[in-house]
């Protein structure tokens, strides 16, 4: 079986970071993800999706060291279903995104140019930008761009 969601999209606040009761690190946040579609009409409409993201541990640490409302960012993870009652008694079920992989998109000027951003490469254990176990992403002189849409293809 397969359970695996892949989004590139800007926060839409800060990450809401949190410490449980046993010690691990859990950070949430809004990443709201753009589409253009053509209407009925012809017309390009934007469309906006909203995902809320959990990061458990040392992503999260890292989530809330260099992410902000705004930051673009690649997240890759599993999806999860959580029933709730909410304040007037309703069963309601929410759906979250368990991010395992975050890749920030965002360049050294927009995040602040700080010497410590994560986009850089580091001795600290990662040696790619992206923070999981997941492989390093393809060298810079590969053809292929796992972001590009089959909407940009000639």
């Amino acid at each position: 079986m397969l359970n695996k969601i892949l989004l590139i999209g800007n926060l839409g606040k800060d990450p809401d970071f949190n410490v449980t009761s046993d010690g691990t690190p859990v950070a949430k946040f809004s990443l709201a993800v753009n589409r253009n579609t053509k209407n009925r009409s012809g017309e390009w409409v934007k469309e906006t999706e909203w995902f809320n993201i959990v990061a458990w541990r040392e992503l999260a640490e890292r989530c809330e060291k260099f992410l902000h409302r705004g930051s673009k960012v690649y997240i890759e993870g599993r999806i999860t279903q959580r029933k709730y009652t909410d304040k007037e008694g309703i069963q309601r079920t929410a759906v979250d995104v368990i991010a395992n992989t975050m890749l920030m998109l965002d360049s050294k000027a927009e995040s602040g140019g700080s010497g410590s951003y994560a986009g850089s490469s580091s001795s600290s254990g990662s040696s790619s930008s992206s923070y999981s176990s997941a492989p390093a992403p393809a060298p810079a002189g590969d053809d292929f761009d796992p972001f590009l849409d089959s909407d940009d293809l000639p």
